[in-house]
């Protein structure tokens, strides 16, 4: 299993619709998350709107991005998410995601 860690930042005006989306996730993106190898996904964001997400994958990161690109809910979804995101550049939030090296694990 791999671990994958990334960053994103929110929008400063939208950290608290950001988070009541995310304490109602459609149960369909929940699904297609499971279905293409998410597990273990969490978010943390600092007060300043830095996101961090961390998951597992029996993938990589790519091939995990890849995996949900197929998926019909998730075009809808970044739709949905991308107003929320600092520097996106015309891009939709999964493709902008900054993955970071894994320097130490604790197993």
């Amino acid at each position: 299993m791999n671990r994958v860690g990334f960053m994103l930042k929110v929008k400063q005006d939208k950290l608290q619709e950001y988070k009541e989306h995310h304490h109602a996730v459609w149960p369909e993106m929940l699904d297609a998350l499971r279905r293409t190898g998410w597990h273990n996904y969490s978010l943390f964001m600092r007060k300043d709107g830095l996101l961090f997400g961390y998951f597992e994958t029996p993938e990589d990161f790519q091939s995990a991005l890849l995996g949900m690109s197929k998926e019909a809910v998730n075009a809808s979804w970044q739709q949905l998410m991308a107003p929320f995101f600092e520097s996106l550049q015309g891009a939709r939030p999964d493709e902008m995601m900054l993955e970071l090296e894994e320097v130490f694990h604790l197993d």
